[in-house]
């Protein structure tokens, strides 16, 4: 989410190639300490926003979006004219009603309870589990929306929640024992995780949490559960939420580098931490809205779950209490245990002896059991699912594993293969991505296009589908998101450095001949866009280029040691960034204005390179429905006009293979580790042609919670923990 972009290439025509350098971060800066923030609102004092506790308990909650989605019409792949978009947007029609997804659970019982014991006796030993046993998960640290090879180790959002499916089911699980400690994921995942722990509850099998660490995302899943304990030195912060960004401009320009980021939209805030020192009045007021959104939906949850009185639980929160005993008494956790304590009591709860062990099956062994064991399979109609995560690119990198990031020209495979397959009935693009290259995201937006038009797309968004992964999500005939899904970002970004001053500094000089009017628009970076000179000095800024601005110039050739007729200026050169830049933007709101069914206009109101959370993205029209994966499935029976209670098989066409680094797992994690993230600092490092479509470094301290926003730090951090 954080990569910096540095842009040298050269072209004749008005486009523009960047370059990606490398992620720098910085100490994050706290919002609240920014004098530049101007809103009144304090992060821990969030907006009066409207009671929704009871539709976040709901799947079937949703913000219809005001007009109704289409696909591209397939016979050009140009965009229409606004003449055209306006007369389809003058057309009014019904908004869609979609199913809710909701789980409604049937136990099993008669001959199919009879058919599901003799397949549980034939199971592989691998695959048994005794009867009466517990189900233990503990959920910590990273949790990848991506399918895990049985190499692989760490938790699979997908593979948790089919194993809270799975266990409901279970004649032989009697409950749930989630260990939940800090987490690394965004807050799109925990919704996700969250709506599987209460439709587990729906079974009538208990589920208790034990949060020895806990923070605000751990304890907004663990009051999901019938009970939550804790160890008597627990240690719990929770204190709220900030929002931090970092800012290299003064750190650039000490050392004599000068970054030339053109940005579209006066929210997009990608590059503001190599050009400004603090932070801009609309990046503070996108930031504070998506923590009012986040802060404000963790007050209403936590409240309703818990009995209580949202500004109760405001007031607790802010009296900074760290005591497990004072949690106790505010009946925010239900008793104080340590683990063996909390396993005694489900011994004696399920009738086993004291002396006896407790039958327990853990999060890896259980996920190896079929569901076809439980008799959970599908039916004849086929769903295909197709997952994109990470950052985007166009071609793979050949440091890249295979599960490194996007990359097109993948994505475009597979959906031909659905495409021209007709097994398929409906396709799920599950999206979590916070962009990147223009150009990829494009050709991958066309594929999907094309795909929708031949049957249902439904696009399920995760923890963040912004920039380039809102442009492919727009493709899909519906998109559906998570309350507090970052979404949007619609707007590109691109540039360069200016190194001149860099050069003088340490005695380094470049001289360039070209040919072509343009040529050195981005291969000289020894100086900005509009200077031109032969003898390298000190580099002048842009804002002294214009036509009404030659005394200054000349002023300033008398004071320097320069030839005036060794300098030239080159106003054109800094337009045509400017408009190439201006262009890829244009194209990105139009498409997305058309996707959407939206006048321009409109659809400049929500871009301009805003972020947005997911349930107030689907009141501006950007996201039709509210909800998970589940939903996603849901719309799309009601898209191929099957019954909701029919079962569909669903087929995942990213099923990773296991790499020999995750293999060799076992025997060396940590060196593993080292040598993962050593791979992930250089892909960072290598260059990467195409106009940018991502969303900002935003660090979300105890929000959204990316470590890797700066590789150099995991790398000293995994190899610390490797000694």
């Amino acid at each position: 989410m954080s990569k910096i972009l540095f842009f040298q290439t050269v072209h004749s025509t008005p486009r523009i190639h960047p370059r990606i350098v490398t992620s720098i971060l910085s100490k994050p800066l706290i919002i609240p300490s920014v004098s530049k923030c101007y809103s009144p609102i304090s992060p821990f004092h969030s907006i009066s926003l409207p009671a929704l506790k009871h539709h976040f308990h709901s799947p079937s909650f949703s913000f219809p979006s005001s007009f109704p989605t289409r696909a591209f019409d397939d016979s050009s792949s140009s965009i229409e004219t606004q003449n055209e978009k306006e007369e389809k947007v003058g057309e009014q029609s019904e908004i869609e009603e979609y199913p809710s997804g909701e789980m409604e659970y049937e136990k099993i019982s008669g001959w199919k309870s009879f058919v599901v014991k003799l397949k549980m006796l034939i199971a592989f030993p691998w695959q048994r589990v005794r009867k009466g046993s517990v189900l233990t998960m503990k959920l910590r640290g990273q949790i990848s929306d991506q399918l895990k090879s049985r190499f692989s180790s760490g938790l699979s959002l997908p593979q948790i929640c089919e194993n809270f499916v799975k266990a409901a089911y279970d004649p032989r699980i009697s409950g749930v024992y989630l260990h939940i400690e800090p987490l690394n994921c965004g807050w799109g995942k925990v919704e996700e995780i969250r709506r599987h722990i209460l439709n587990f509850k729906k079974s009538g099998k208990f589920i208790i949490a034990y949060i020895p660490a806990c923070g605000e995302k751990e304890f907004y899943l663990a009051c999901a559960c019938e009970e939550i304990y804790a160890p008597p030195s627990a240690y719990f912060s929770l204190y709220g939420l900030t929002v931090q960004a970092s800012f290299l401009g003064g750190v650039l320009e000490k050392i004599g580098i000068e970054p030339q980021v053109q940005r579209i939209g006066k929210y997009k805030s990608a590059g503001d931490q190599l050009t400004r020192k603090s932070m801009s009045e609309e990046n503070c007021e996108m930031l504070t809205s998506l923590l009012d959104n986040i802060y404000g939906n963790w007050l209403d949850v936590v409240s309703s779950s818990k009995g209580m009185k949202r500004e109760d639980v405001e007031h607790f929160i802010n009296e900074g209490v760290y005591e497990v005993e004072k949690l106790k008494e505010e009946g925010f956790i239900t008793n104080i245990h340590y683990d063996d304590e909390v396993i005694s009591m489900l011994k004696e709860r399920l009738g086993v002896q004291k002396d006896k062990k407790l039958s327990m099956v853990d999060y890896k062994k259980y996920s190896k059991v079929r569901k076809w064991t439980l008799g959970l399979t599908g039916g004849k109609d086929l769903i295909a699912v197709i997952r994109a995560t990470g950052s985007i690119s166009r071609v793979r990198s050949p440091l890249s594993t295979s599960s490194s990031g996007i990359v097109a020209e993948q994505i475009i495979e597979k959906i031909r293969s659905v495409r021209e397959s007709k097994r398929y009935k409906a396709v799920i693009i599950r999206i979590d991505s916070p962009g990147g290259d223009a150009l990829a995201s494009d050709l991958m937006w066309r594929e999907i296009k094309l795909l929708a038009a031949s049957k249902p797309v439904i696009a399920s968004m995760g923890d963040v589908a912004a920039s380039g992964g809102y442009y492919m999500a727009m493709a899909a005939q519906t998109i559906v998101a998570e309350n507090l899904t970052l979404t949007g970002s619609i707007g590109v970004v691109t540039g360069k450095f200016n190194l001149g001053k860099l050069y003088e500094k340490i005695g380094f000089n470049k001289e360039v001949i070209s040919r072509g009017r343009y040529a050195e628009l981005l291969a000289a970076e020894q100086r900005p866009f509009s200077l031109c000179y032969s003898d390298l000095g000190m580099s002048i800024s842009y804002k002294y280029m214009s036509n009404t601005a030659t005394f200054k110039v000349n002023a300033m050739v008398a004071y320097f040691p320069w030839n005036v007729k060794d300098v030239c200026f080159r106003p054109d050169e800094a337009e045509l960034f400017e408009k190439s830049a201006q262009n890829a933007y244009k194209q990105f709101r139009d498409k997305a204005a058309f996707s959407r069914s939206m006048p321009v206009e409109k659809m400049e109101e929500v871009a301009q390179g805003r972020v947005w959370a997911g349930k107030d993205a689907a009141s501006r029209g950007l996201v039709d429905a509210i909800g998970g994966l589940s939903r996603a499935i849901a719309i799309a029976k009601h898209k191929i006009k099957i019954p909701q209670d029919r079962p569909v098989t669903l087929v995942e066409l990213s099923r990773p293979s296991p790499t020999l680094p995750e293999v060799l797992s076992g025997i060396g994690s940590s060196i593993v580790g080292v040598d993962r993230t050593v791979k992930e600092l250089l892909q960072d490092l290598t260059f990467s042609d195409g106009v940018q479509a991502r969303m900002d470094g935003i660090m979300f301290q105890r929000l959204e919670g990316f470590p890797n926003a700066t590789p150099v730090i995991s790398l000293i951090k995994d190899y610390l923990s490797s000694l």
